[in-house]
């Protein structure tokens, strides 16, 4: 029960903001505003009830159903014990918090990370004593453990080491001949045209042997990145792997989907990463919405393929195959789009769980038409499939006809 005297001796509106700081540090967009805003709300309820209290905040603080997990948590944790960021400090708290607490639910990683350092700020601006310095477990990563960590259990320091990561690794695709030839002195074929361009200099009396052969390239390579609201936290991630490939090599085409198809190659083509993503969040509508696969794989096979596709592209397609049209379309425009590219690539983050099975209408219609499938949930799995794609192997790989029977 929240007590009604707090009304009155002006911590209830220190408390509510400094919640509304520790909101916006796990990634809610919590501003000065909204916080002005929650406090003028809970003078309009009954500050003794804490249920009419919770739902204040939340009308204030929660614009999306993807925020709702991360502000209750918060909120109970935040608003449980007025002394809770002093009982933080002995570090036995944090521990019991992250396994669960007194309410038996899992802490998130970020929300953990954002109590700690509320924590220590809280006491270097009450406390005239000097500090001791903790090193606290869930703040820090090594290198071995941020690779096999997931995306979504990353904090915020973690996530930032792993970008840092991300921006090292380099994809190589193995090289194809193409239809063009260059000069080559070891090469096996005749150059008739070279020959009779460099008799000219000696009025015809003098033919050189000139020889070609045939010139090899990596092939384009085409990212067709699902951005709806079950895969914003690794679509989030995977942009700024995304970016590094593209300033790292050409002909790279990246479309980003949701309930629309959009071509961010453009954006993610600025060398600095920070102006490159602020021009792919302009360029987005439908972030963290719904997804509607076979509409726009539809829009891609009819106004990009011709375009994109050409000289043996590989695709990757990252996804969860969660349709909102249940599969409506998917099957007819995914064997297209298997046809036009010369080797296609599922990368679904659901493939971690081991107990995963592909039951939804849309993963079973996309199964049957890939050459992969492949996990995309951490930093080694993105090495995966640099290995994969480094070597010269059969098109469809060993494993894909277990998943395609299991999709029957």
């Amino acid at each position: 029960m929240i007590n009604p005297d707090h009304r009155t001796d002006g911590y209830l509106t220190e408390n509510i903001i400094n919640f509304g700081r520790l909101l916006r540090s796990v990634g809610l967009p919590v501003g000065p505003g909204k916080a002005i805003d929650a406090a003028n709300a809970v003078t309009q309820i009954s500050i003794g009830n804490r249920t009419d209290f919770y739902w204040a905040l939340h009308a204030v603080f929660v614009n999306r159903y993807d925020q709702r997990e991360m502000f209750d948590q918060a909120f109970h944790i935040f608003w449980r014990n007025p002394k809770l960021l002093e009982r933080m400090m002995s570090l036995a708290l944090p521990s019991q918090i992250a396994n669960g607490g007194e309410e038996g639910e899992a802490l998130s990683p970020r929300l953990a990370e954002a109590i700690s350092k509320t924590t220590q700020q809280s006491v270097d601006n009450h406390s005239e004593e000097p500090e001791q310095q903790f090193d606290a477990a869930m703040t820090w990563s090594q290198d071995e453990v941020l690779s096999e960590l997931d995306f979504e259990k990353m904090t915020n320091e973690e996530m930032a080491a792993a970008r840092s990561m991300m921006r090292r690794l380099t994809l190589p695709i193995i090289e194809y001949p193409t239809r063009r030839f260059r000069e080559n002195a070891r090469g096996i074929r005749t150059d008739i045209r070279a020959m009779l361009r460099h008799s000219l200099r000696y009025g015809g009396d003098y033919i050189p042997m000139k020889r070609k052969s045939r010139l090899q390239r990596p092939p384009p390579l085409v990212v067709l990145c699902d951005i709806s609201g079950s895969m914003e936290r690794y679509s989030r991630m995977l942009l700024h792997f995304l970016h590094a490939l593209t300033n790292d090599r050409d002909r790279v085409h990246t479309f980003l989907f949701g309930t629309r198809l959009t071509n961010v190659t453009r954006c993610l083509r600025h060398r600095d990463v920070d102006v490159a993503l602020d021009a792919v969040a302009s360029s987005i509508d439908d972030w963290s919405g719904g997804t509607r696969i076979g509409y726009c794989l539809t829009r891609f096979n009819h106004d990009w393929s011709r375009r994109v596709l050409g000289q043996n592209a590989v695709v990757l397609l990252i996804s969860d195959g969660l349709d909102r049209d249940a599969g409506t379309g998917l099957k007819i425009e995914m064997e297209r789009l298997h046809k036009s590219s010369r080797k296609l690539i599922w990368l679904n983050p659901l493939l971690r769980y081991d107990a995963f099975e592909p039951k939804s209408q849309g993963i079973k219609a996309i199964l049957p038409c890939v050459d992969d499938f492949r996990t995309v949930h951490n930093l080694n799995s993105l090495r995966q499939l640099a290995d994969v794609l480094s070597q010269d192997g059969p098109r469809i790989s060993a494993n894909m006809a277990k998943w395609r029977e299991r999709a029957v």
